[in-house]
């Protein structure tokens, strides 16, 4: 039962991808055939964080009360009918009105499938879970190019509709799956600590708190700055075509989706910690790629590396959190994570595509790089906090390889 549950839940994740790089790679096309100036797609990503955003912090409430399952089922329903929305929406105002209910479906299945692999499974299965993410982020634009080659970016929208429609029906077929598993785990003994719910702004008192949430922060900032603006990039920095475009930046969903692959194997191997600092250090090589001087060729390898560098952290992360902040603690550590993680989307990623606009998105790698940093910096200075010294793990990584 726990391997079918398991397996459900990578599936599920696949569905949360699917939404997060569908609108970046649409939105050429879109705001087009809308007669919508470029930047106004940050409208829609900002309503989207936002729901994002209030579903986290409000998360340890709602799943403590109605169970991880019913809320992941209700909310990939959500986000499936939020989706055949966009497919039809007519102007900026629906799409606007459709991004709450999708921001708001995505952040409670995230927070909540997210602790429950935190609490239960090996660090191995989070990363694999997230690798099931990639998988879902890499699909959609996909499915988006080839839409936009046959016909609009509605029936990219209504084919991601039909793909999170048939995941919302298993997360549903399988909900007595749920409590089956949990009464086995009371049997053998492994019934979890009594959750304790902490509100958000006693945990953000907290130094410790501040530094994990500035790590999210900055981390998927650099996400949804690519999600959002690397098919923008391309076209307008390097002048390729919307489609091509739609196409190349998939490097990118594919080096995500390789690189939480590699971590889930290595996770056997390596610490989670040591997996989050390599994979910065793999960041930061990536976007010097891209500053480079180079043909732009080297834009999609500098992307997948992008991918593949920064894709340990988020699923290494949310691992470490139960045990640096204790289990019975975590959904609500984890909410408020989740909830900095969107502020970074709502808030840096919004402002890229106005600054872009403005000034030009060759600036595309340089915010990648101040960003990179930032995750750097604030990942050293957490581990620091908690007892772990850089010099001591690389010490710990020769002996292990030797």
């Amino acid at each position: 039962m726990t391997i079918v549950l398991l397996v459900v839940i990578y599936v599920a994740f696949v569905g949360l991808g699917i939404p997060d790089s569908l609108f970046g790679a649409a939105w050429p096309a879109m705001y087009a055939d809308l007669g919508l100036p470029v930047s106004l797609g940050s409208v829609v990503t900002m309503i989207i964080s936002c729901g994002t955003i209030v579903s986290s912090l409000s998360s340890a409430a709602v799943i403590n009360r109605f169970g991880t399952g019913r809320v992941t089922a209700a909310s990939t329903v959500l986000t499936a009918a939020a989706l055949l929305g966009f497919s039809l929406a007519p102007s900026l105002l629906w799409l606007c009105l459709l991004a709450v209910p999708l921001g708001l479906g995505a952040g409670a299945i995230d927070t909540a499938l997210n602790n429950y692999v935190a609490l239960h499974y090996r660090a191995t299965h989070m990363n694999f879970l997230h690798c099931a993410y990639g998988v879902g982020v890499t699909v959609s634009p996909l499915i988006m190019s080839f839409a936009l080659s046959a016909g609009t970016w509605r029936e990219g929208y209504l084919g991601a509709t039909v793909c999170q429609a048939a995941i919302a029906l298993l997360t549903i077929a399988i909900l007595p799956l749920w409590g089956k598993v949990a009464r086995a785990d009371e049997e053998r003994g492994e019934k979890d600590a009594e959750p304790r719910t902490e509100s958000p702004l006693a945990l953000v008192r907290r130094r410790d708190v501040r530094l994990a949430c500035l790590v999210f922060l900055a981390s998927v900032a650099i996400e949804g700055i690519c999600n959002t603006w690397g098919t923008s990039y391309l076209v307008n920095a390097r002048g390729m075509g919307a489609g091509e475009a739609a196409g190349t930046v998939t490097v990118y969903y594919v080096g995500v989706t390789l690189g939480r692959f590699l971590s889930g194997v290595l996770a056997n191997r390596l610490s989670s910690k040591q997996l989050v600092g390599l994979g910065q250090l793999v960041t930061f090589a990536a976007v010097l790629v891209l500053l480079a001087p180079l043909p732009v060729g080297a834009a999609s390898v500098g992307l997948f590396l992008v991918g593949f560098g920064n894709s340990p952290l988020y699923p290494n992360m949310l691992h470490l959190t139960p045990r640096l902040f204790g289990r019975e603690l975590s959904q609500s550590v984890i909410g408020v994570q989740m909830a900095a993680s969107y502020v970074g989307s709502l808030a840096l990623a919004p402002l890229f595509g106005v600054v872009g606009q403005s000034l030009g998105f060759w600036l595309f790698p340089v915010a990648l790089l101040a960003l990179s940093l930032v995750v750097l910096g604030a990942f050293v200075a957490l581990m620091t906090l908690k007892g772990w010294s850089p010099r001591a793990a690389a010490a710990r990584l020769v002996r292990s390889q030797g």
